[in-house]
């Protein structure tokens, strides 16, 4: 006896919910959906296979290849085909793709969220509110971050740089 294995009924609406609980590999916190690194989702019921669009931080991203692991392990994990994913570097990702309710998770979580002027500054420490503050490293322990201290407080922090 042959047996036949069935293709599972994609549902968008339930894959883009899975989808949009995959954390982010370097701040946890936030989720890929919460930065808009998952630029869509589609699916080809008649073949069976879902397609995601993924749009990195900035190109060369050591986390790309984490992202795309979790991506696959989340839909796999809930019984969905291995996706199709596609890189899209253009347009380039920037942080206006972060959502609002990112902003104030980032905060809560102690990294000052990207700026909204030409200086990519911090608006303040987000340990204490200060608006005293100096940049010490340009780079944080990723590259999208820089590392400031806050004057007040004297707490180190990082900063989600804007681009």
């Amino acid at each position: 006896m042959t047996k036949i294995q069935l293709t599972p009924m994609l549902d968008i609406d339930e894959i883009k919910q899975i989808l949009a609980e995959v954390p982010d590999p370097e701040v946890p916190v936030l989720t890929l959906d919460d930065l808009g690194i998952i630029r869509d989702v589609s699916i080809d019921d008649k073949a069976g296979t879902i397609t995601v669009t993924l749009t990195p931080t900035y190109i060369g991203c050591p986390a790309t290849a984490a992202i795309r692991k979790m991506v696959s392990d989340a839909l796999t994990d809930a019984g969905y085909p291995e996706p199709l994913l596609k890189e899209q570097l253009i347009p380039a990702w920037s942080t206006d793709w972060i959502t609002p309710e990112a902003i104030v998770k980032l905060e809560t979580y102690g990294i000052a969220p990207p700026g909204t002027g030409d200086d990519n500054e911090p608006r303040r420490c987000p340990n204490c509110g200060s608006l005293e503050y100096q940049l010490v490293s340009q780079f944080g322990a990723t590259a999208c971050k820089s590392l400031y201290k806050c004057l007040e407080c004297k707490e180190p922090f990082e900063y989600f740089k804007c681009h």
